[in-house]
């Protein structure tokens, strides 16, 4: 295949890549993975190539990050930092939503900022409840402060990591703390424009548990049985009395000890029917009362005791690495499996209360789930949900702390003075954290988002392939011929804007990865320093402020704060601005064209 005859297919495969992502035909892993792999079919990769893409450092750094994170928190440091915010917040709205950015920040410009949303999300809503306050006039600014908050160092956030790791290839070098003198204007114009125009901005939605009366102490989960002689035998449900209480919803039939799967609106009961209600206080008064249910067993049914649980109302995510995606509730058999109730789905800004048993779970999903405190102590204690409602109650390993901080900050100084390359400071960092028993084994490598990391190397391998075959020289110097005049400042300014504008619709990390390689290309056909450039991409691809899937810490929030969609773009379609406009003048400034 000649030179040209390369280009044209390496375009074919990254334009179906981009379009992958944006349609989500596959998850953006496999996606990744597919092109490395047609590319070394097509020959345009070589096997040689493979320890290029393999032997990046930059996944070994992201993999460690999220390892150093894990500790973190495993520690209760994240934690303990949140409570000490919710202490010190107050009860007004202005000072808590200040007070919140300034301390997400700021821990950003060093741990994963995903863990540092999970951690604060139910935090903040708690504080909201307890305060009367609405919760979703705080979780875009805790996104958004994490976001910007990343960029303060080259590890802050993923992009960051991949952007320099590319970078460093070329001979583009960035130190640890380099990136700040625009990260820190970065977080301050961020706190400023939400304590002022984007307060405003803001909307007023209700999450799932306001769907519901937050008295769930009086609300039970109560089994009862259908009689021998009962009334209700050989009817359906709204021909029977149960149809006209408003206290009382049935839950489930149990007959001959399997659920009935006919629809409850459809089931004829018979005598040993054994029913789950949900039912406040007054509503068991008038089950008690109904002729034909029996809250004692009859002896000869044979049945084991029926019980009456307190239920509790809490909310949960499905997360990023759940085994739920992409099934339903009813092929899972939710009720059996977890032995609780959903209640409601949210999803995309609806608030869904019936009729979402067979919508496939996504990431981001919010789901309204009542059950017995044991129970939910089970389902919650699975990495399928993150907890809203409070944070977890698992035993942390708070006397381990101390060395979890200690590994973190002797990591960030030693890099600061490029005492050694990052990656196997890291690894020191995380090998450290494993001997003294901060975090298990298991647990280090459950910390890791491994399709982050896959994505990682199929995305190495495009932009390899891109190298290989001179695509990267073609866009770049097709890019200087349409500036014609323009300078090497709207040309930088242009690229800020793509990558921008790419990571709203597509995952950040391929936006870094791809663009920083034409990045430099186009600074080296300007005859201009690549390192503004680099810079360029880098802020850019983090700079995920108008929709609520360009960054996994916005997905998370959407589903938390009963968002719409809009909700992102009204918010954060300013703020995206104003940071373009003071990044496209102040990069130059900080990293000149020509040093």
């Amino acid at each position: 295949m000649s030179e040209t005859w390369q280009q044209i297919f390496l375009g074919l495969t990254v334009l179906v890549v981009f379009a992958s992502f944006i349609r989500e035909w596959l998850a953006p892993d496999l996606t990744a993975l597919t092109a490395l792999v047609v590319l070394l079919l097509a020959g345009i990769l070589e096997g040689d190539d493979l320890k290029y893409i393999f032997g990046s450092s930059a996944p070994i750094i992201v993999a460690c990050m999220f390892i150093l994170s894990a500790a973190l928190e495993r520690t209760g440091t994240i934690e303990a930092l949140g409570h000490w915010f919710e202490g010190f917040a107050g009860k007004s709205e202005f000072r808590i939503l200040i007070v919140l950015m300034v301390v997400v920040a700021p821990l950003s410009a060093f741990v994963n900022n995903t863990p540092v949303v999970v951690v604060f999300m139910p935090i903040v809503l708690s504080l909201c409840r307890k305060h009367n306050l609405t919760a979703s006039r705080f979780l875009i600014p805790l996104s958004y402060a994490a976001i910007v908050g990343g960029t303060c160092t080259i590890v802050g956030t993923s992009t960051n990591v991949l952007a320099t790791g590319v970078a460093a290839k070329s001979g583009v070098h960035f130190t640890m703390f380099e990136v700040a003198q625009l990260g820190l204007p970065f977080v301050a114009i961020t706190v400023v424009y939400m304590a002022t125009i984007g307060r405003r901005l803001l909307p007023d939605r209700v999450t799932l548990s306001t769907l519901f009366e937050s008295e769930v102490g009086k609300e039970f989960l109560t089994q009862a049985i259908v009689s021998v002689d009962s009334p209700l035998a050989g009817k359906p449900l709204a021909d029977t009395p149960l149809a006209k209480m408003r206290e009382v919803r049935i839950i489930e039939v149990m007959r001959e000890g399997e659920t009935v799967r006919t629809p409850l609106n459809q089931i004829v009961f018979e005598s040993g029917d054994q029913l789950l209600f949900k039912s406040r206080v007054s509503g068991l008064v008038d089950l008690n009362e109904t002729k034909g249910i029996d809250f004692a067993p009859q002896a000869e049914l044979g049945l084991e005791n029926v019980r009456t649980d307190s239920a509790i109302l809490m909310e949960g995510i499905i997360g990023p690495q759940s085994t739920l995606v992409g099934q339903t509730l009813k092929r899972l058999n939710f009720r059996q499996r977890f032995g609780v109730i959903i209640l409601a789905l949210h999803r995309r800004g609806v608030n869904l209360r019936e009729q979402f048993q067979d919508v496939p779970l996504a990431f981001g999903d919010t789901l309204l789930v009542e059950g017995p405190p044991e129970q939910m102590n089970r389902l919650f204690g699975e990495k399928d949900f993150v907890n809203l409602s409070k944070p977890s109650q698992r035993s942390l390993r708070r006397s381990k702390a101390p060395i979890a901080i200690g590994a973190l900050v002797v990591f960030v100084i030693f890099a600061a003075f490029d005492f050694m390359p990052v990656a196997p400071l890291a690894l020191t960092a995380v090998l450290l954290t494993l001997l003294t028993r901060c975090i298990d084994p298991q647990e280090a490598y459950s910390a890791v988002d491994w399709r982050v990391i896959f994505l990682i190397f199929g995305m190495l391998g495009v932009g390899k392939g891109m190298e290989n075959t001179g695509a990267a020289e073609v866009v770049a110097s097709l890019v200087s011929h349409a500036a014609g005049n323009a300078g090497p400042w709207l040309v930088l300014a242009a690229f800020y804007l793509m990558a921008a504008l790419l990571t709203e619709v597509m995952s950040n990390n391929a936006v870094a990865l791809l663009m920083t390689g034409i990045s430099i290309q186009t600074a080296i056909s300007l005859g201009v320093d690549p390192k503004p450039f680099v810079a360029a991409v880098m802020f850019g691809s983090s700079a995920s402020f108008i929709t609520p899937v360009g960054y996994q810490t916005n997905t998370y929030v959407y589903g938390a704060g009963g968002y719409r969609f809009f909700d992102f773009t009204r918010t954060g379609a300013p703020l995206a601005f104003i940071l373009w406009i003071i990044a496209s003048f102040l990069i130059p400034v900080f990293w000149p064209f020509h040093p």
